[in-house]
C-alpha cells in the first residue's frame, strides 16, 4: 500500500454551513462533517472507493470518516469543520482564540 500521509484542510462546506442553520442533529449536517474529500489521484493510489470507510490520524488524534472524490490537487484532503475532524486538530490557539486548521498532517488506513 502506498504511503498513507495526506494534507488535511479544514474549512466551511456549504451543507455544513447550512447544516449549522437547520440544525446540527439533521442528516444533512451529520453528512457534511464526517465525509473527507479526496483527490481522483489519491482515491486511485490507496485503492479507494466513495463511500468507502478510512481512519485518519493526526499528530493529536485519530477518527474514522467516510470518503468521496473531490476536485483537488493530490495529496491533500479537505474535510468541513465540525466534532469529528476536531479529533484532528490540536489546540493550540497561538493567542488568537482560533486552532490551525489548514496543513495538518494525516495518515489514512484504508479500513
Amino acid at each position: 500500500m502506498a504511503d498513507g500521509k495526506l494534507v488535511l484542510i479544514t474549512g466551511r462546506s456549504t451543507k455544513q454551513g447550512t447544516g449549522i442553520s437547520t440544525g446540527k442533529e439533521f442528516p444533512d449536517y451529520q453528512e457534511a462533517t464526517t465525509v473527507m474529500s479526496v483527490s481522483q489521484a489519491d482515491m486511485i493510489r490507496y485503492g479507494l472507493h466513495d463511500g468507502d470507510t478510512i481512519k485518519l490520524k493526526s499528530h493529536f488524534g485519530e477518527t474514522t470518516v467516510k470518503c468521496h472524490s473531490e476536485d483537488l490537487p493530490e495529496g491533500m484532503v479537505f474535510m468541513a469543520f465540525g466534532s469529528v475532524v476536531n479529533k484532528l486538530v490540536g489546540n493550540e490557539t497561538y493567542a488568537s482564540g482560533m486552532p490551525d486548521t489548514k496543513g495538518i498532517e494525516v495518515e489514512l488506513e484504508k479500513i
